[in-house]
């Protein structure tokens, strides 16, 4: 089968290629699946450069996300047939077939295309633990989305509108803040290179965002500390401006303010109850519909650095897709 593999840790995907490696059995309680679609996440990218706390050993397949079609079944597995559209997500996603725990997947909602459902679980996921987790957010609430074009971003866009939340949308481009406009009808966008805190606190009344949502850090992060209201919530997600932010904590003092940190998958490990609530309440909200998962392009396995490349260079508004049956 063909698939992408990094076979050494290097800058500029150097040691990334396309190749056929032998067809994975699936071992007992796996499932073989043959993959319709993979989302490119950005540790993705980092892994091809050993830049992520999770180092798999080379040579290894990306791709965290998937959807696709039952092929074969491994010893034990019940509730799954060959055929069955499914989705899940750990590993292996951008080549032809993936071998998966048969425990983590779910059969892919009727409401969602492969490539939808490809790449949902993990920036929902982010989003529904960082709101009704982390912030308990309320309805009425404002909320500021920074990087709101991005995968994760456009998720908390969507959910927290879900949950009745006042959404300002915030983002360094005007072409994405018109699409997001367009498509998720925010209450509010903000472009933040012309600076957002007066903006800000002008939709707010003068009080500020009850909740700020922040996959950006750097400038972002300390801008922020100036637009959050009194006793508000600042969900810290990630660091994709590249600086990791410091909290001056006499701010913090002054305007009683929490920070947060956001890892929804160690949520589910340090909660496992809780995580299979957080999983089946966003799994319910795409079977009944609810959700909007935007998909911004699909590229064959064979144009995969394109693919990569459209998430590094920031032009994506949504999910980024590979299809191995391109």
């Amino acid at each position: 089968m063909r698939a992408l593999v990094v076979e050494r840790l290097a800058p500029d995907y150097e040691g990334c290629v396309v190749k056929q490696i032998p067809m994975p059995d699936p071992g007992p309680g796996e499932v073989r699946i043959k993959v319709r679609a993979a989302a490119v996440n950005f540790p993705d990218l980092m892994q091809t450069r050993g830049e992520h706390q999770h180092k798999p050993p080379v040579p290894f397949v990306p791709g965290m996300e998937l959807a696709g079609e039952v092929d074969a079944l491994g010893d034990g597995v019940t509730g799954f047939r060959p055929g069955d559209p499914v989705c899940g997500g750990g590993r292996g996603g951008m080549a032809e077939y993936a071998v998966l725990p048969a425990a983590g997947l779910r059969r892919k909602p009727d409401t969602l295309s492969f490539s939808q459902a490809a790449g949902y679980p993990v920036a929902y996921l982010t989003a529904y633990v960082a709101f009704e987790r982390c912030a308990r957010l309320q309805p009425g609430e404002w909320v500021l989305i920074h990087g709101a074009a991005g995968g994760v971003g456009l998720a908390a866009v969507d959910l927290a509108q879900i949950m009745g939340a006042k959404v300002i949308a915030a983002s360094a481009s005007d072409q994405k803040l018109d699409v997001i406009s367009r498509e998720y009808a925010p209450e509010a966008t903000v472009n933040v290179t012309r600076g957002f805190r007066e903006r800000v606190k002008e939709l707010t009344g003068g009080k500020g965002a009850d909740v700020i949502y922040d996959p950006v850090g750097g400038d972002v992060f300390d801008e922020s500390l100036r637009c959050i209201a009194f006793g508000g919530r600042i969900l810290s997600i990630g660091f994709t401006s590249g600086r990791l932010p410091v909290l001056p904590v006499n701010i913090a003092l002054i305007k009683g303010f929490s920070v947060i940190g956001v890892r929804a998958g160690e949520y589910g490990r340090q909660f496992p109850d809780k995580g299979r609530e957080n999983q089946a309440a966003i799994w319910k909200l795409a079977e009944e519909g609810k959700v909007k998962p935007r998909v911004d392009a699909e590229h064959p396995l064979s144009d995969w650095r394109a693919a990569f490349d459209s998430l590094a260079d920031r032009k994506v508004i949504g999910k980024t897709i590979v299809r191995p049956d391109l």
